[in-house]
């Protein structure tokens, strides 16, 4: 069994939550969903979950996830699979006036 990493890389807000710009987790052969890659990233950084999750477990409106570049919310979401040794970006929409 090989064992990969998976980088998933925080906007700024998450980075000052955590102290760190990415989280690094293990992935092996094969592949998983963007919903068990936030598991495993967030389980050791539970306050970024209810920033990027709701409490139904849905990515929040103002969320975006991109896959090696691909918009993920604009496919099948949570359920998108994530190759083992992807960049995952999460993007925070940022309003205001």
């Amino acid at each position: 069994m090989t064992v990969t990493t998976t980088r998933v890389i925080l906007p700024g807000l998450l980075r000052d939550l955590v102290g760190r710009g990415e989280i690094e987790v293990a992935a092996t052969d094969g592949e998983q969903t963007v919903a068990q890659l936030l598991d495993a990233a967030f389980s050791e950084h539970r306050i970024l979950d209810g920033k990027v999750r709701d409490e139904t477990g849905r990515l929040r409106p103002h969320v975006k996830v991109f896959v090696n570049g691909e918009d993920a919310t604009r496919g099948r979401g949570l359920e998108t699979p994530v190759p083992a040794g992807a960049r995952v970006h999460i993007i925070n929409a940022v309003s205001g006036g």
